[in-house]
């Protein structure tokens, strides 16, 4: 029986963000294996993490299944090369979670919306008060904040005034900003294992 997110004793966590984050985003999205490029510096900054003690979940918007262009065993192979490629660089994934649906679906899993971090917490015991959010998007440090992460962390660059300006309608300011998952890791590290932050 997993541990109950309140007792304590829930190991932190960091929820990431696929496409833009571990890997280049593309507007066409990413369709087959092909596509798939690690950013620089994403492998070793998931070993790094992973060496830290920290859990590590993929929450990744997928609509990509959702319009057809993509099955869902395509995004499985994806994931499974994804997560043999990490594992061979030093990093786990605890899980991998993905919501497959358009927008236009209005499903409770697609974020913002916290359906998916809900799910990996019952899944595997974990307290949202423990974990970090990571994104690309405004969406993904909307989830973060609904869910009741203990901090989020926006990354890249290119659109990243596009990605605050949004946030800043929702009155939301990301914990840190960063120009990649390599440039948060510390701060990550920091956040969820030091016992003197508040």
């Amino acid at each position: 029986m997993s541990p109950s997110p309140a007792n304590g004793n829930c190991a932190p966590v960091v929820f990431l963000d696929r496409d833009g984050v571990i890997n280049r985003d593309s507007d066409r999205y990413i369709k087959r294996w092909a596509e798939f490029v690690f950013l620089p510096g994403s492998l070793e900054a998931l070993a790094r993490l992973t060496a830290a003690g920290l859990g590590l979940v993929v929450i990744t918007n997928q609509s990509a299944v959702g319009r057809g262009m993509i099955s869902l065993a395509g995004l499985q192979e994806i994931h499974r090369r994804m997560t043999g490629a990490i594992e061979a660089a030093g990093g786990r994934l605890l899980d991998i979670l993905f919501c497959p649906h358009r927008p236009d679906e209005a499903c409770d899993c697609r974020k913002p919306a916290t359906g998916l971090i809900a799910e990996a917490c019952r899944r595997h015991g974990l307290d949202p008060a423990r974990a970090v959010m990571v994104g690309d998007r405004a969406t993904d440090i909307r989830c973060g904040r609904g869910a009741g992460c203990r901090a989020t962390v926006l990354v890249g660059v290119d659109d990243r005034a596009r990605a605050l300006a949004e946030l800043s309608q929702w009155g939301i300011v990301p914990d840190r900003v960063a120009p990649d998952l390599a440039g948060a890791c510390d701060w990550i590290i920091r956040c969820l294992t030091d016992p003197d932050l508040p």
